[in-house]
């Protein structure tokens, strides 16, 4: 008899600590494991800002899959864009731009999340993102040329627009984006004698009443204070109209001349959720306690893609798409995929949120560990303990330590590499919506390949 297949889709927080969970727990002749992600890396989300800033180097959050000897995991390099549950099969692009089939006996999906867009004028064409490793790097060597081309400039107003920065979305990423980039141009700046250091503005601005609501009222408005006593402008129950290459017009009806808006305003779950045909909840599929997908067993979905209820809440409520919870979801899954395989309970998932860190870079952060409010150092501190013992791997922590150090000891460094200068990178560039099926393309695609297939 053929070893039973077991697919898992996407090498986030869920889907790598599921991974190497089955690894661990399954003899080698147990099952065959088979891992679909476009890189063999690892990406650790919350940390995205401080490379953005040039605190950490993009290596020191990548966490590669293929390090170890001790894996026996199959990479495929390529994106799952589509499952046909009737048929266990996950259609994938192959990076080599191919089509392939692959089956599966279990599935795990874990296909994370997309930035969520709006249809406003110009957004897609003219917005970075910061939900991938490039263009967190990207955005570095972006910020810095407009500096060097403020610099150059011999046109006032061209030079006031290469330094004004608009930052949509006033949840966490967007909040540390902004606080850490306002302090890589604030010191950055010093090094150029001919710009004027007041004429570097960062607008974050979003569409809801507070700022990082989830911090409660105290610890939400200590964050804005930080930031404006920065020079930071915040606009709150505002944002983009339309998005042009040198200007942002906002919905209140200001017009900010810029080259430079970053979009954070949340995310949505994977376009690939929409290719099951199956039950969502607000996008994320509907799962049961133990993240199985009703009336198919077998199919498992958890992290930012699945709405899994909060039984810690209770109620309605589903877990949010944190890595605290995705991380403690994929080891409970692949629990639930052995207990499926040798014929056991499954159990369901529960975890009672352990608080929220938000780190605002330098000695400035605010944080709720277990409820407990924090300001300053403590609070910096616990943001950077959290995240450091987060990390997997020992090179990891290593990388990330050593990073830290080095900057608070030696500062900033403002080199731009110019890598990607030649490539675009706005949202529309980096996370391939338009490549997934609809159900029925699946379907076109499953049925056009079974006679080779058999």
């Amino acid at each position: 008899m053929t070893r039973p297949r077991i697919l898992v889709v996407g090498a986030g927080f869920a889907g790598v600590e599921c991974v190497r969970r089955l690894e661990r727990r399954l003899s080698p002749g147990e099952a065959d494991l088979t891992l679909v992600t476009p890189f063999a890396y690892q990406l650790y989300l919350p940390l995205l800002p401080q490379v953005a800033s040039g605190v950490l180097t993009p290596q020191s959050i990548a966490l590669s899959l293929r390090r170890s000897k001790k894996y026996r995991t199959r990479i495929i390099p390529g994106g799952a864009i589509g499952v046909d549950l009737a048929s266990k099969v996950c259609v994938v692009r192959t990076i080599t731009d191919q089509i392939v089939n692959e089956r599966y006996d279990y599935i795990v999906l874990t296909p994370g999340s997309v930035t969520r867009t709006f249809d406003i004028p110009g957004l897609v064409d003219n917005a970075f993102g910061m939900k991938t490793l490039a263009e967190a790097a990207y955005i570095r060597d972006h910020v810095i040329s407009q500096l060097d081309l403020a610099d150059a400039s011999q046109d006032p107003a061209e030079r006031a627009a290469r330094l004004q920065f608009v930052v949509v979305g006033g949840g966490y990423a967007g909040t540390e984006t902004a606080a850490c980039l306002q302090r890589l141009t604030h010191a950055a700046v010093k090094r150029y004698p001919r710009l004027d250091p007041s004429l570097i503005k960062w607008h974050l601005i979003d569409i809801a009443p507070k700022l990082m609501p989830e911090l409660g009222d105290k610890l939400g408005r200590s964050a804005q204070e930080i930031l404006r006593r920065r020079g930071i402008e915040i606009s709150l129950g505002v944002s983009i109209e339309k998005a042009g290459p040198t200007e942002v017009t906002f919905t209140d009806g200001r017009v900010v001349p810029t080259h430079t808006l970053i979009w954070t305003a949340g995310v949505v779950a994977s376009p690939l959720i929409a290719t099951l045909g199956a039950e969502t909840v607000r996008g994320r599929l509907a799962v049961n306690a133990e993240m199985n997908l009703p009336g198919h067993d077998g199919v498992f979905a958890l992290g930012d893609a699945a709405a899994v209820p909060d039984r810690a809440k209770g109620g309605d409520a589903v877990c949010p798409p944190t890595a605290q919870h995705a991380m403690r979801q994929g080891k409970v899954v692949a629990d639930n995929v052995i207990a499926t395989l040798r014929g056991q309970a499954l159990r369901p998932y529960e975890h009672k949120d352990l608080g929220l860190v938000v780190d605002l870079g330098g000695k400035d952060a605010v944080s709720k560990p277990l409820g407990i409010e924090l300001h300053g150092l403590p609070a910096q501190a616990v943001a950077r303990g959290y995240h450091w013992s987060a990390l997997r791997t020992g090179v990891a922590k290593t990388r990330v330590l050593t990073n830290w150090t080095l900057n608070a000891i030696a500062g900033d460094d403002f080199v731009r590499t110019g890598f990607q200068a030649r490539r675009p990178a706005k949202l529309k560039d980096f996370e391939y919506t338009d490549t997934y099926l609809t159900p029925e393309q699946v379907r076109e695609q499953v049925e056009a390949s079974a006679p080779r297939e058999g």
